[in-house]
């Protein structure tokens, strides 16, 4: 299986999950997704990482981003968990979960990397389009939760950028200025920016967001 890479087509895959037996393709429709994964069960990151994803699911609602996680656990094993979740982590785990026992879907997306564990898998997310092909990698080892402030972040950038003929520059939030695209000539870049170009050097021009 050859690693993933940006701009691939995300695999397909129909799996059993916490809500029941999901195809992703369609599960996703013609929205953005979010496949993240998950070294084990009953596993205290873990369990503080999907309790956030939970609290955070308004927000990826509100930019047509559907999450779904995945463990290498079983369905029954996913639905006690979940209890622990809810409770220790006051929400409600409102998205699904795969129960990869077979690591079909691990090893489609290369979520198994054998440095850190022959089996479990490492905490990878990959974020996908409406095109379906991936958008953004990121890999943490199982001792580091992610950041859920920054995948919001990042999907902001990924759609404005994909809308837009614009760059988002370091620790860029929604609503800051934005670097124009280094492909277009300032002089074009003025006539398509219409609330200004500012010209740092021929090769940094900044514009306000032009969604705001």
């Amino acid at each position: 299986m050859a690693t993933l890479r940006l701009g691939d087509i995300a695999p397909d895959f129909t799996a059993e999950t916490s809500q029941g037996t999901l195809n992703f393709y369609e599960y996703l429709g013609d929205g953005w997704g979010i496949l993240f994964s998950h070294p084990a069960d009953f596993t205290p990151v873990c369990t503080t990482e999907l309790g956030t994803a939970a609290k955070f699911k308004d927000e990826f609602e509100k930019r047509n981003v559907k999450m779904m996680a995945l463990s290498v656990d079983g369905a029954a094993s996913h639905a006690e968990w979940i209890k622990d979740i809810n409770e220790t982590q006051n929400t409600v785990v409102n998205f699904p979960i795969i129960a990869d026992e077979d690591r079909k879907v691990s090893d489609l997306y290369d979520m198994i990397h054998p440095n850190a564990d022959d089996t479990l898998t490492v905490r990878s997310v990959f974020i996908v389009g409406p095109d379906k092909k991936v958008k953004l990698i990121l890999t943490y080892p199982a001792s580091t939760g992610r950041n859920f402030y920054e995948l919001l972040r990042v999907v902001d950038s990924l759609q404005l950028t994909a809308y837009h003929k614009v760059a988002t520059p370091a620790n860029w939030e929604s609503g800051e200025k934005v670097v124009v695209s280094p492909a277009i000539p300032t002089a074009e870049a003025k006539e398509l920016f219409s609330k200004g170009v500012e010209e740092v050097k021929p090769y940094l021009r900044l514009t306000p967001d032009p969604t705001v």
